[in-house]
């Protein structure tokens, strides 16, 4: 059980079947009322217009859908997906390849867009905008540029890092949306449709209880709803219930609030090693043994948009709320902390 990464945003090997309990449609997706409803609009009129839709941006932190997203575009369009990520496409032969397979009307999904070489956007600056490739082939001495039409087709780019987009990449996106984390009412809904779609019976305040520890983020949701299950099938008679989901989160180290031992070592070690901050997000990471991305991509997005960490121009800080969560006074003096966050309940 990958207990370490439970909190992760990013996808594990116990998420390869997220396939399953992915929705289909925009009629079963839930949450992003405002992009979900601005999309389908988009969608219908390219349909009415008998055109491909425009280029798509989908950004925000991970975990929040973007993919699936882009599934339903494509699936609402009646058109075929193939799917990229940016670190993959290292050669002009890479992007040729993805590009001349694709059949009119077609959805491009390129995963972490922003993390593509900035050679590859020139490539496909051109097929953006005029539906054309032009590569150089043959080496030096020897070499001719080739221009290939390309069939119409839909670039749904996603990125968790919007601002590492060049502007010319970003300019060329028709539609751009911004997915925001999810109320706990709409991860409750999540939670519920996942496990009728698993065949798995939960009760309403456990799946309530679930919905409050994660994040904001149905991959996490979806990811503590089957931990939780394999605790109910082991533990108990297979039914979730509130007391089970309790023990079982408290065994896999999730607090009432959706942090993890991670979150707990950056917030303590700004109180207590650089008091309450500001402080590096480089030296935070050295400290705690962390990568700065992990930081920066994982935890941070949380703990800021839960108003437990700043950021100001010297580097973050603890606020009053970060430090009344740890149960730490200001002059780092621990009272009443276990380590082992045993209970905040």
């Amino acid at each position: 059980m990958e207990t370490d990464d439970i909190l992760s945003t990013d996808r594990l090997s116990s998420d390869i079947k997220e396939e399953a309990i992915r929705p289909a449609l925009f009629k079963d997706y839930i949450g992003q009322a405002d992009v979900k409803e601005n999309i389908k609009v988009f969608v219908e009129a390219a349909k009415m217009r008998d055109e491909s839709l425009d280029h798509v941006l989908l950004y925000g932190p991970p975990g929040l859908g973007k993919t699936t997203l882009a599934y339903i575009i494509a699936n609402e369009l009646g058109t075929n997906i193939k799917t990229a990520s940016g670190p993959s496409i290292e050669k002009a032969g890479d992007l040729a390849a993805i590009l001349s397979s694709l059949e009119p009307g077609d959805v491009l999904f390129i995963d972490e867009i922003h993390r593509m070489p900035s050679y590859i956007e020139e490539i496909l600056y051109p097929a953006m905008e005029d539906f054309t490739l032009d590569i150089i082939i043959g080496g030096e001495g020897n070499s001719r540029n080739i221009k290939i039409n390309l069939p119409p087709f839909t670039l749904v780019g996603a990125t968790t890092r919007a601002g590492d987009l060049t502007s010319p990449l970003r300019d060329r996106f028709g539609i751009i949306a911004k997915l925001q984390y999810y109320t706990d009412e709409e991860l409750f809904a999540i939670i519920k449709r996942t496990a009728k779609v698993l065949n798995v019976e939960i009760e309403d305040d456990a799946a309530k209880e679930l919905a409050s520890r994660s994040r904001g983020t149905p991959r996490i949701a979806n990811r503590l709803l089957k931990r939780v299950r394999d605790f109910s099938l082991v533990m108990g008679d297979g039914v979730i219930t509130v007391d089970l989901t309790k023990m079982a989160l408290l065994k896999l180290k999730v607090d009432d609030m959706g942090l993890d031992e991670t979150d707990y070592n950056l917030l303590k070690t700004i109180a207590l090693k650089f008091n309450g901050g500001p402080v590096g997000i480089e030296s935070l990471a050295s400290m705690i043994g962390e990568e700065v991305s992990t930081l920066e991509d994982v935890c941070e997005p949380f703990l800021l948009q839960r108003g437990l960490l700043k950021r100001t121009p010297r580097g973050r800080m603890l606020t009053d709320l970060g430090y009344q969560h740890l149960n730490i006074n200001r002059q780092g003096t621990i009272f009443d902390f276990n380590n082992d966050n045993d209970n905040k309940e």
